[in-house]
């Protein structure tokens, strides 16, 4: 069928949106009619740094309304309101224990520009196109795995749920299902973006002690980190001895860190900041790191974990989010702005600029 899409060409170059065709649906595929998709610091990667390939049409945080669905579909069918998250093989040791974000083939199938079985879901005029994340959701249709596919209350307002399946999940996720804190337990979190915010949030759901907020200084992500639950918030800038404050704030360093910057020295930060058997997540998108194992790590039993998508499984996670949303108890809503597709550079653009904590681009 023919669609719209934002397609990348070129390292660094704006998005363009043009015409393409999708692929019929497979047996394990679903047809989703994109409502809105949220703009996300990987898709901004993706563009830039060519993580599937050129030309690609990225996206992976949609939402939208299920059209059709393959033989061999059963979770959803057509009319349901889904959000759609990362793919994974679901036959992996990872996958069958519950983990499926640390599945053997994330990477192929998440970041390979084709199906699991090798096909292409987009062209034009022939020529193949790569896909991204399983879903592509920069997109007015797109073609995914039932794996990556999430059904979501129909009373929740389905332009603002897009974000749920990465960057809302990643920075929650960690917290609820991967620390799994105890009562009177500490946080401090590094990045006062959507990932981490959406830390703030779980964190203020269980309580936490301290719930710390460190960022480079920008009134308007700090002021929202307060109004969401955090206890304290640091600016990050010469002259601030992080991890000090971090220490006379605790008086011992933090039990987690959430690091979603992916910056070197945030990452170093984050692990001296916590205390001793402490866990330090790291979510962001980093480079090269250099720590001492012995004094950093091994002198005081710290754990520092790489964490990928919150370690959640979306079909369960999601909704308890979305239910804790109505409630009124994690108002993920504050965090977005809402763009017309056609202004998607834009969006990207305003969240380079830390003008927007969560864009996302709406179809209709």
């Amino acid at each position: 069928m023919n669609i719209t899409v934002a397609m990348a060409r070129k390292s660094g170059e704006p998005l363009t949106i043009e015409k393409a065709q999708l692929a019929d649906l497979e047996i394990d595929e679903v047809l989703v009619k994109m409502v809105a998709s949220g703009v996300c610091h990987t898709d901004a990667v993706g563009r830039d740094a060519g993580m599937a390939g050129y030309p690609v049409v990225l996206g992976h945080e949609g939402s939208g309304i299920v059209q059709e669905v393959g033989a061999a579909v059963s979770t959803v069918k057509p009319g349901d309101h889904v959000v759609l998250s990362f793919n994974s093989c679901g036959v992996c040791e990872s996958c069958l224990s519950g983990h499926p974000a640390e599945c053997d083939k994330m990477n192929q199938i998440n970041f390979g520009g084709r199906r699991k079985d090798g096909s292409a879901a987009i062209t034009q005029d022939g020529e193949t196109v790569s896909n991204f994340f399983g879903q592509s959701s920069f997109s007015t249709y797109s073609v995914v795995s039932e794996r990556g596919v999430v059904k979501v209350d129909e009373a929740a307002d389905l332009k603002l749920l897009g974000p749920l399946g990465c960057g809302i999940q990643t920075g929650a996720g960690t917290v609820l299902q991967y620390f799994q804190p105890k009562f009177g337990d500490s946080i401090v979190i590094f990045g006062a973006g959507a990932v981490g915010l959406s830390g703030v949030m779980a964190a203020k759901l269980l309580n936490m002690a301290h719930i710390i907020v460190v960022n480079r200084p920008n009134p308007y992500r700090l002021n929202m980190a307060r109004e969401l639950g955090a206890t304290d918030v640091i600016e990050s800038k010469p002259g601030v001895d992080v991890v000090a404050e971090i220490k006379r704030i605790t008086g011992n360093g933090t039990d987690f860190a959430l690091e979603t910057t992916g910056a070197a020295p945030c990452i170093k930060a984050s692990a001296n900041a916590i205390k001793p058997r402490g866990i330090d997540a790291v979510v962001g998108i980093a480079g090269d790191v250099t720590f001492n194992v012995n004094d950093d790590i091994m002198a005081e039993s710290k754990t520092i974990a790489g964490v990928i998508e919150g370690d959640a499984i979306p079909q369960i996670f999601i909704p308890k989010i979305v239910k804790y949303y109505q409630k009124g108890l994690f108002p993920f809503d504050k965090l977005t702005k809402l763009y017309k597709f056609e202004d998607i550079n834009q969006a990207f653009a305003d969240s380079a600029s830390g003008k927007v904590i969560k864009p996302i681009v709406v179809f209709d």
